[in-house]
């Protein structure tokens, strides 16, 4: 396995093959994960990266929403089809579709814009343990030997600290349809917003589902337990850093007709709201005979 940074960095940095139909076209690899399928977090960030190639410097992403249409294989790379659907004085829109063996994989509209002054406010944050009074994903789950937790504990690019108690070996002891944690990459990242905004959409897709199990006792081991996204919804409200501590704070709503959804805020650690997520996904648990 390659440094996970350098891996993320490597999965962000599309390449531009040239051909041109009318659509912007790129390329890029797709990073291991231990189950064969690519994380779509990673597949969310190529997309926002491909959308951002087509835009001026000075547009940043505010919004995106997209679909996850079929698993993508982790063995084969992807291609992004960009369409330039509008271009506006203060915002530009971008559809991208992502490919695998000519199917798509991935269907996202995304929404650029300049600088603009306007109204301000936000919700605040929550009160919650500092990171570094919280012990680490890697330090709870490193001496397991399953590649589930190695994956969890030693693959991502991110350092998590659970706020909430976590459920990645067994359930809570209070069910909750809450938590909150902790993220901040291994180490730090060039000084480009926009790739500062794709990583945090690759991030925001780590645990989101987490409070519809936390909702019912259940944790991540629990047997027969399926789980897939099926859409992420995303908006960035203030540019931040995902190399510095960002507070991850989520709720699941509601969940039924084996789909569940969970709303998401980040904020930075001086209290800033940076972004808001939300995203429904397939979670399937066999009945109990």
């Amino acid at each position: 396995m390659s440094d996970p940074i350098d891996s993320l960095l490597g999965a962000l940095d599309l390449a531009d093959t040239g051909a041109r139909t009318n659509e912007d076209i790129f390329t890029g690899p797709s990073q291991w994960m231990p189950q064969g399928r690519v994380f779509g977090g990673q597949v969310l960030a190529q997309s926002i990266m491909a959308a951002g190639r087509t835009v001026p410097d000075d547009r940043f992403i505010h919004s995106m929403h997209g679909y996850f249409l079929r698993p993508g294989d982790v063995d084969l790379p992807i291609t992004f089809a960009v369409d330039r659907i509008h271009d506006g004085r203060s915002f530009m829109t971008r559809r991208t579709q992502a490919y695998q063996k000519g199917m798509p994989i991935l269907s996202m509209i995304a929404s650029f814009q300049d600088e603009d002054a306007g109204l301000d406010h936000a919700a605040p944050m929550p009160d919650v343990t500092d990171p570094d009074d919280l012990p680490s994903d890697t330090e709870i789950l490193g001496s397991i030997d399953d590649p589930r937790a190695r994956a969890w504990s030693a693959d991502r690019p991110f350092e998590i600290r659970h706020a909430s108690e976590p459920i990645y070996l067994a359930p809570p002891t209070q069910k909750s349809s809450e938590q909150m944690l902790w993220l901040r990459a291994n180490r730090a990242l060039p000084d480009d917003r926009r790739l500062h905004q794709a990583a945090l959409a690759y991030a925001s897709d780590y645990t989101l589902l987490e409070p519809i199990l936390r909702s019912h006792g259940l944790s991540w081991l629990t047997p027969g337990l399926k789980m897939a996204s099926l859409d992420h919804a995303m908006w960035w409200h203030r540019a931040a850093r995902v190399d510095e501590w960002l507070l991850y704070v989520q709720q699941s709503p509601s969940a039924t007709g084996g789909r569940g959804l969970t709303q998401g805020r980040f904020y930075s650690r001086d209290g800033k709201l940076v972004a808001s997520v939300a995203q429904e996904g397939m979670v399937r648990v066999p009945r109990k005979s």
